[in-house]
């Protein structure tokens, strides 16, 4: 069953009507009633292909969270054959918020890794929500570690709120941790592609999306901190988070423009939860078309392009 999200009340209304007639319509056939139906259906065609071009950087936020969102088992599984994963840090413990291992990707073999928030109530307390604990960020950089040494290009898929912010990750060393897995990202002498699928929060995202090419779905957000929280710092009132989101600047829009990701990967109309397949496909062509951008560059040429990247980052030209 679809789920509507508040600001697409209209839309809801409209569609819930077209259920209203269809099931008038079920038991026989009424020439008026469909081409009511029809009318309708494009109505709300047209009312979600306009409410859609013109969002909020708060809608997106909310389309960005939406939990029938597709997460990162849906992109594995639509994208990368024979995956095999890899558990542990070698280290701690297996961490199930950040899934990783390696596989085939258009024929490529590829290390591919990414945060899974988890669609039902049981998978969703597994995979933390897709919050990392510090053995997570220690996988991830095992994984990266591996795809070098075999030079395999790396796949970072990348959709949390944020690192886990609980005691015990802060115990183990949680910034520490983010700070090493930022530190093989940039070090490593193979391409890596991250996309933003949905959140990209805080150094939760950065530790595995310091890429050689950063890409974001149309409707991400990207940001050091979620709106709720930079508008409790900032105005001590949560409820405030509208005119954080605004200010922020966490749209996928906003960062291309300012050279923080590189291209944006466009969704199905009305978000990428309406038309998983599609975004999936869309998201594949993406990836693919970043890494024939490698072509034959050698492995310093590769390391020292990163590097400039996002040494460039906030310079004025």
């Amino acid at each position: 069953m679809r789920s509507y999200l508040d600001f697409e009340k209209p839309i809801a209304d409209i569609d819930a009507k077209i259920e209203e007639l269809r099931k008038v319509t079920a038991d026989g056939e009424s020439t008026a009633i469909s081409e009511e139906v029809t009318r309708l259906e494009a109505k709300s065609a047209k009312a979600l292909q306009d409410l859609y071009g013109s969002l909020t950087p708060w809608q997106k936020t909310q389309v960005a969270r939406h939990l029938q969102r597709p997460h990162f088992s849906d992109y594995l599984s639509g994208l990368i054959e024979d995956f095999t994963p890899l558990a542990g840090d070698r280290k701690f413990a297996e961490d199930e918020a950040i899934v990783g291992g390696f596989g085939r990707f258009r024929g490529q073999s590829v290390c591919v890794m990414g945060q899974e928030k988890g669609s039902d109530t049981e998978s969703r307390l597994r995979h933390n929500f897709g919050m990392a604990r510090p053995e997570g960020y220690r996988k991830a950089v095992r994984l990266m570690e591996l795809a070098d040494r075999f030079d395999v290009p790396v796949i970072s898929l990348v959709d949390t709120a944020g690192a886990f912010p609980g005691i015990d990750a802060e115990e183990r060393g949680q910034a520490e941790a983010i700070a090493r897995s930022t530190e093989a990202c940039l070090e490593l002498g193979v391409p890596n592609v991250a996309v933003v699928l949905g959140e990209g929060g805080s150094g939760g995202a950065i530790a595995i999306a310091t890429a050689s090419k950063v890409l974001m779905l149309e409707h991400a957000i990207y940001s050091v901190i979620s709106p709720e929280g930079a508008a409790s710092i900032l105005w001590k009132d949560a409820s405030r988070r509208q005119d954080a989101a605004m200010s922020m600047k966490i749209t996928a829009q906003d960062l291309l423009k300012f050279g923080i990701i590189d291209s944006i990967i466009p969704e199905p109309v009305g978000g990428a939860h309406r038309d998983p397949a599609a975004a999936v496909a869309r998201t594949g062509d993406a990836i693919a078309a970043a890494l024939e951008g490698f072509g034959n560059m050698s492995r310093d040429d590769i390391r020292n392009a990163r590097a400039d990247k996002f040494l460039a980052i906030g310079r004025k030209v």
